[in-house]
């Protein structure tokens, strides 16, 4: 994963847009990991860049939705905002830029494909609109995540993906069956501070699916989520 294989002007090309300070692009990829097996790179990781650029996408995507939609409540703009800006969106975006080529990451994670690397294209996503903000300013942030990011949200709208799995499973079992769907603890292990939980969501006495968290609405939303599909609603 040497550095000198990285072409980032071929980034630059895809996006349109010449970076003043190449440091700051090639900074926006560089994941913690890569630092530990590459001691000496001149630079930093990633993760200040990402600290910014995660504020500067919340502030663009508040102030189109702000805009786009005069009508809509504070609480509406708050839940299709955090659709937008939600992790596995943003790593399909990442994927579509081909972020995935330009990664510096260690040994270990170059070979991790699973929902690890979409956390990080994620994360390298929110880096990449840092460095663009401090090198070309906040215009060119808000027109790169207009053209990128805003042309998911009808979808969002449409398919009801800004709605939590929870609330969408209550909706269709209410609708479909006119049940209202339980949760209940299955299995609980650990201690106070790193607990685990398996809960099981039911449609009166049916166990439709299970869910694991680390908290029990984090168990809860994954147990929605795997009854949705069980269902096909």
């Amino acid at each position: 994963m040497n550095n000198k294989m990285k072409d980032f002007s071929l980034f630059e090309k895809k996006l349109k847009i010449k970076f003043k300070n190449k440091d700051l692009l090639t900074q926006a990829f560089v994941h913690r990991s890569y630092l530990n097996e590459n001691p000496d790179f001149p630079l930093f990781h990633n993760e200040r860049l990402e600290f910014l650029g995660d504020a500067v996408l919340e502030l663009v995507v508040t102030e189109e939705l702000y805009k786009e939609y005069p009508k809509k409540s504070e609480g509406e703009l708050t839940n299709w905002r955090a659709a937008l800006v939600n992790s596995k969106i943003l790593s399909e975006i990442a994927d579509e830029l081909g972020f995935n080529d330009f990664l510096l990451l260690s040994r270990g994670e170059t070979k991790e494909l699973g929902k690890s690397r979409k956390y990080i294209l994620a994360n390298t996503f929110e880096a990449m609109i840092g460095a663009i903000y401090l090198d070309q300013g906040y215009g060119v942030c808000r027109d790169l995540i207009k053209k990128h990011l805003m042309k998911e949200l009808p979808l969002i709208i449409e398919k009801g993906l800004y709605k939590d799995a929870k609330s969408l499973f209550q909706e269709e079992a209410q609708e479909k069956v006119e049940i209202t769907p339980t949760y209940k603890v299955l299995k609980e292990w650990g201690p106070d501070h790193a607990k685990h939980f398996i809960i099981g969501v039911f449609l009166e006495k049916e166990l439709i699916a299970e869910g694991e968290g680390s908290s029990k609405q984090e168990a809860e939303d994954e147990a929605a989520k795997k009854a949705l599909e069980v269902k096909k609603w």
